[in-house]
């Protein structure tokens, strides 16, 4: 198991919690209700700081109920370092206003490990089967 450390940043805030044990995703809730006009972005707060332990990182996904009702989350990762609040932009991309109360699931979270990368500057790439070809090159 992953240790995730929860601290609540306000009384409101509604700590994560998962459907099932075994689910990958983390829901995560916001502790403020606003109204999301049609193609508007807002930033949701949650009243939480985490702690995720290094090596590893945090991927925001969208709720799929939310997203089958046009609501979609911009951005997504938040690195072990982080010790802020998390905040969650989402945006409506329906002609309807959505409501989104507090204590909503509003994102799902999921921890996952990772390997460091090391940046290199080089003067050429090696060569690969694919190349430089993409939008669309494999096929419909």
């Amino acid at each position: 198991m992953i240790p995730f450390h929860v601290q609540k940043l306000s009384p409101d805030a509604t700590l994560p919690a998962k459907g099932n044990a075994e689910d990958a995703g983390i829901d995560i809730f916001t502790n403020e209700t606003y109204t999301l006009q049609p193609d508007e972005r807002h930033m949701f707060t949650t009243g939480i700081a985490c702690a995720i332990p290094t090596g590893y990182v945090a991927l925001l996904w969208d709720r799929s109920g939310l997203g089958s009702k046009g609501i979609h989350r911009f951005a997504g990762v938040i690195d072990s370092g982080y010790r802020g609040e998390w905040k969650v932009i989402l945006w409506n991309s329906t002609n309807e206003p959505f409501e989104i109360k507090s204590g909503d699931k509003i994102i799902q979270a999921v921890v996952q490990k990772f390997e460091p990368t090391e940046i290199t500057e080089v003067e050429n790439l090696e060569e690969s089967e694919r190349g430089a070809k993409g939008f669309g090159s494999s096929g419909r």
